[in-house]
């Protein structure tokens, strides 16, 4: 087939061109057009127009990654957020829509849907798609207003702030349109939270939340880039799918896995949660390392067919900490 993939050159992009150039021609749409193998050519957005004719060949899947990245240090203008991630996606779904392409791939954020899981009993809560949509923050909130502006085009009403969203099957009949809210996605080239715990536990630091037993699922590339083929292959129904690898993992269980990466033993201290509370003043900070993030995967494959991914989430980790040698 032919795809289309906006923001090529990214983390993920990158990975899914290495993944999807074997079996599929390959165009890209960014803000830099190097040479890259596996790419026939990429465009930039100006050449992206809704209303005009293009230099863009006939193309049969778009997949939508060009975005503003979280900031998790807060230094990014909220404003910044949405001129990309929402402005953009309006831009290049237009395209879409007055195109030949039959499938629309949008990569937004499980952000979009809650910054957290709330917990019932002390057991972690699985944050499915039948949520209704909380994000905080301009990053989660710009990602939503994008969802909401293909929704809308679908169902040609207003999208409710407090009801779940839901993409019909049919919205865009004969067209396929896939909101994709993947988890915290890592693997080859990633620079996230991830690699800055890597260089944490490369410091031999001793890790000093050994007492809280969080719970929180990843999403290795390996394992996004076989759910992006099979949904390009298949063509399930139309809709809002959330990604995740299989399990859940915890920050202990990550620590022990970086250090054994490094061929070292884990420094982990069990420190008294009440100690570690106080002594931080119930910081947002410690709540983001400490609580339960478990997303569920179950609805992506349940369309897709399969009872579990390829690549196990000890797996898929291991890999990505060989890569950060």
């Amino acid at each position: 087939m032919n795809i289309l993939i906006t923001g090529l050159h990214g983390f993920v992009g990158s990975n899914l061109v290495s993944h999807l150039k074997a079996n599929h021609i390959i165009f890209g749409v960014d803000i830099v057009a190097p040479e890259k193998e596996g790419v026939i050519k990429t465009y930039s957005w100006d050449d992206v127009g809704a209303l005009r004719a293009t230099p863009l060949p006939d193309i049969d899947t778009i997949i939508h990654l060009a975005g503003k990245a979280h900031d998790t240090k807060n230094r990014s203008e909220a404003t910044t957020y949405f001129e990309i991630n929402t402005g953009l996606t309006q831009k290049i779904f237009d395209y879409f829509l007055q195109s030949n392409a039959k499938q629309f791939i949008f990569f937004s954020s499980i952000k979009a849907a809650a910054d957290r899981v709330v917990e019932t009993q002390c057991i972690a809560s699985l944050l499915t798609e039948d949520i209704v949509p909380k994000p905080v923050g301009p990053y989660g909130e710009s990602k939503i207003k994008a969802e909401k502006y293909i929704l809308a085009k679908g169902e040609r009403q207003k999208v409710q702030e407090d009801t779940a969203f839901h993409l019909s099957p049919f919205a865009f009949y004969p067209k396929s349109v896939y909101i994709f809210r993947p988890c915290m996605i890592h693997g080859p080239g990633n620079k996230g939270n991830l690699n800055l715990l890597y260089n944490f536990v490369n410091k031999r630091i001793p890790w000093p939340l050994g007492a809280f037993e969080n719970q929180r699922s990843f999403l290795n590339i390996w394992n996004l880039s076989y759910i992006v083929e099979q949904f390009i292959e298949q063509n399930p129904s139309s809709g809002i799918y959330h990604l995740a690898d299989d399990e859940p993992l915890s920050t202990n269980e990550l620590i022990k896995l970086i250090a054994e990466s490094k061929n070292r033993k884990s420094h982990i201290w069990n420190i008294s949660k009440r100690l570690i509370t106080i002594l931080s003043g119930k910081s947002e900070r410690l709540r983001k390392l400490t609580e339960n993030y478990v997303v569920s995967n179950q609805k992506m494959k349940t369309a897709l067919g399969i009872d579990r991914l390829p690549v196990d989430v000890r797996m898929g980790l291991k890999r990505t900490l060989e890569t950060f040698k």
